[in-house]
């Protein structure tokens, strides 16, 4: 009967090396797999955060799916699930985020000057957000893309509904309660929002071009939108 071959001694490093390099990759891929890896647990969350950012201003809401986040960050595709639960989930803390800021802009506008210095302020500071995010802005306004019960969102858009509240409240000399509105009071909100929002789409959407080109030239979108506010203020009687 003939005797097992023997082993070549001199393969046996080789092999120890590459079952050490086999274990080291499944314990690479074992770690992504639980969105740990190349990031801390909360620099990953920011890192998704900051991709799906990206992505929303670069390709637009379409473009922003979970495997497409994961592969802006550089991750396992598993990471934002482990982190956000669903597409909703991140789409909620991006909004979140996106009324932070928006909200933070508009105190900034109106920490000095004038009431009607900081009215108009405030309205600018409103379109240039919107011009600067025009992807986050939109996002802020697809609730039924949203979960306005998640904390961070729910938190963040009442302050900013707050903040935009107390604004046209300061415009109208006196204290409004956002959760306790008349309809009055509600009536001044909502033709101010509507006013401004209006305005900010119909730039977004490219609408303004053709009233432009029949400015005289060099007339600014800015100059524009302060005359739009101006033209609602009541004209002197003849």
């Amino acid at each position: 009967m003939a005797g097992k071959p023997r082993q070549n001694k001199t393969n046996r490093p080789r092999k120890r090396a590459a079952a050490r390099l086999a274990t080291a990759k499944q314990a690479v891929r074992r770690t992504r797999a639980e969105g740990d890896s190349p990031y801390h647990h909360g620099a990953l969350r920011d890192a998704l955060l900051q991709a799906a950012e990206k992505l929303l201003e670069r390709d637009g809401l379409p473009g922003l799916t979970l495997r497409a986040v994961a592969r802006e960050a550089g991750v396992s595709h598993a990471a934002p699930t482990h982190h956000f639960g669903d597409l909703t989930g991140l789409l909620s803390e991006l909004a979140a985020i996106g009324y932070t800021r928006f909200n933070a802009a508009m105190i900034a506008a109106n920490a000095s000057g004038t009431l009607q210095q900081r009215g108009m302020a405030s309205a600018k500071a409103y379109v240039a957000y919107a011009q600067a995010h025009p992807g986050m802005y939109g996002l802020m306004f697809r609730t039924e893309r949203l979960d306005m019960e998640r904390p961070s969102l729910h938190q963040a858009a009442s302050s900013s509904f707050a903040g935009f509240v107390r604004s046209v409240g300061a415009s109208r000399h006196e204290h409004i309660e956002a959760e306790a509105l008349s309809l009055d009071q509600a009536g001044a909100i909502v033709r101010a929002w509507s006013l401004v929002h209006g305005f900010t789409m119909l730039l977004l959407d490219d609408r303004l071009s053709d009233v432009l080109r029949r400015l005289p030239k060099g007339t600014t979108v800015d100059q524009l939108f302060e005359a739009m506010l101006k033209s609602l203020a009541p004209r002197p009687q003849a």
